[in-house]
């Protein structure tokens, strides 16, 4: 089978996977908002989500192994595909225009900033001390997003796709410091490296989780736009890639990221709300006929400001109200 076939349809059973798994995620913090992260570390559920993550990043290793970036990295934009229907129907909701409208507008623009940020696969990586810079820039970053304030879904989204992206170019180093044959396999590069992986693809798993409390699909076009643009930035400022087509492609990738950003936006509107709690029913008035007084001189009469015949007014416990009352208003029987 060609290497680039083996690489794309590893790619696509990668972005289904990674769609699983958001979906399992928005899920989970659905029902579990407020759940601190010793909770979720007791959640089968959460396991769950984090074995199709690793399934789907060994996927994507292993794809990029058959194939270049500039084929393989362009698909993982259709876990946006697979996501917003698939939560869709486990929500038991049809998809509505504005969401494919929004992911076709992500997908395009997304497209366009990849193709022109695209080429051969570097063979440069990063020094230690480089590594390190971008570590301590981007925990910077992640901790101003993670600050509370407005819009937290779409900050934590951003700080995810960010950490994503940065262990995305981290493992890279990795691979190309691992398989160069110069030196030893295990060397101190190699090491530190491979410890920042694990920290920011763990970062970038709880932070999704995070996001996706207000709704995956914006969450999750926020992800998989600024994966992209974090790992773009460290390629062209210290691996010494560019953009293909000089001036004019600068213009394309700009012109593909407000693109992408406004597909963002139609998916943030047309995300469902959660429902508001009803509100308790309110009391509700019944009538209770007053017994009649038994004193001498008092038969017949009824106490004090009450008219004969009518009874006492007695406030009914909250709740809703009995079939016999069903419709009436509060005091209906005054």
């Amino acid at each position: 089978m060609n290497a680039v076939l083996v690489a794309v349809l590893l790619s696509l059973v990668s972005a289904v996977a990674y769609a699983a798994a958001a979906v399992a995620q928005e899920r989970l913090a659905s029902r579990s908002s407020g759940t601190g992260t010793l909770r979720l570390l007791a959640d089968g559920a959460w396991w769950g989500a984090v074995g199709l993550n690793a399934s789907a990043a060994l996927l994507h290793v292993v794809a990029l192994r058959y194939g270049p970036l500039t084929v393989v990295q362009p698909l993982g934009a259709l876990t946006l595909v697979a996501a917003v229907p698939m939560g869709a129907r486990i929500a038991g909701r049809p998809v509505s225009g504005a969401e494919w409208r929004g992911t076709a507008l992500t997908l395009a623009g997304l497209a366009v900033v990849l193709a022109s940020a695209s080429g051969p696969a570097p063979d440069d990586a990063l020094s230690v001390p480089e590594a390190l810079v971008v570590a301590g820039g981007t925990a910077s970053l992640i901790g101003l997003l993670s600050w509370p304030g407005s819009r937290p879904g779409l900050r934590h989204a951003t700080a995810s796709g960010a950490a994503s992206g940065v262990a995305s170019a981290l493992t890279q180093t990795v691979t190309v410091a691992a398989t160069d044959r110069s030196g030893p396999l295990l060397d101190v590069r190699v090491v530190v490296v491979a410890l920042l992986v694990a920290v920011f693809a763990a970062g970038g798993l709880l932070l999704s989780q995070t996001a996706y409390r207000g709704g995956l699909g914006a969450p999750l076009a926020v992800v998989t736009l600024t994966n992209p643009l974090a790992a773009a930035v460290i390629g062209l400022v210290l691996l010494g890639e560019r953009l293909r087509g000089g001036p004019a492609g600068v213009l394309a990738a700009l012109a593909g990221a407000a693109l992408a950003s406004w597909g963002v936006v139609l998916l943030s509107r047309a995300a469902p709300r959660p429902a508001a709690p009803a509100a308790p029913a309110a009391p509700v008035s019944v009538a209770v006929p007053a017994a009649p007084e038994r004193m001498s001189g008092t038969e017949g009469r009824s106490p004090a400001g009450v008219a004969p015949g009518l009874g006492v007014l007695v406030p009914a416990a909250p709740g809703p109200p009995s079939p016999g009352l069903a419709g009436a208003a509060p005091d209906s029987a005054a």
